[in-house]
């Protein structure tokens, strides 16, 4: 009797220590490192960032090559327009009832601002860009102006002017 108790103990005693052993990397893993969780945020941030360039949106314009250099009568005419027709809801210098558009072609691709410009209701029932912007300004769409494609076009040049 003595013999199979001191067997199932030595047995017992083998498990629990074989389950005790292991690999320590998942043990190093579950502890929180800070530069770690920096690193994956900011890897993160710089994808969707990507994804947004990326990004061409809905409607007409599915490609468009910007000149490196501003035309400046375009811009002219683009900022009448915006004047006119934007600038109820959208101010260049703070956020109001619209995005602000300085620095809006840093954060969408050039076909995605022609595409919002041109086709509002589309691109706000079904890019999820324009979705998120729709949520994070009160639930206020945009209005549809009805422009012509070489206005929308105006507009986005004068867009390159405001820094």
């Amino acid at each position: 009797m003595k013999s199979t108790v001191k067997i199932l103990v030595v047995l017992t005693l083998s498990s629990f220590l074989a389950s005790c052993g292991g690999n320590n990397e998942t043990a190093e893993d579950d502890f929180y490192d800070p530069a770690k969780e920096a690193a994956k945020k900011e890897a993160a941030k710089e994808e969707a960032a990507a994804n947004f360039m990326s990004n061409k949106g809905i409607g007409p314009v599915t490609s468009l090559t910007l000149d490196p250099e501003v035309n400046t009568t375009m811009a002219a005419k683009g900022e009448e327009i915006f004047t006119a027709k934007c600038s109820a809801c959208h101010k260049s210098d703070k956020k109001f009832i619209g995005p602000n558009p300085t620095g809006v072609l840093d954060r969408r691709s050039p076909e995605w601002v022609m595409n919002m410009i041109l086709n509002p209701e589309e691109m706000i029932a079904k890019d999820p860009i324009a979705k998120e912007l729709l949520v994070e300004h009160n639930n206020a769409p945009m209005a549809n102006q009805n422009l012509q494609e070489d206005e929308a076009r105006a507009i986005l040049e004068y867009f390159r002017t405001l820094k």
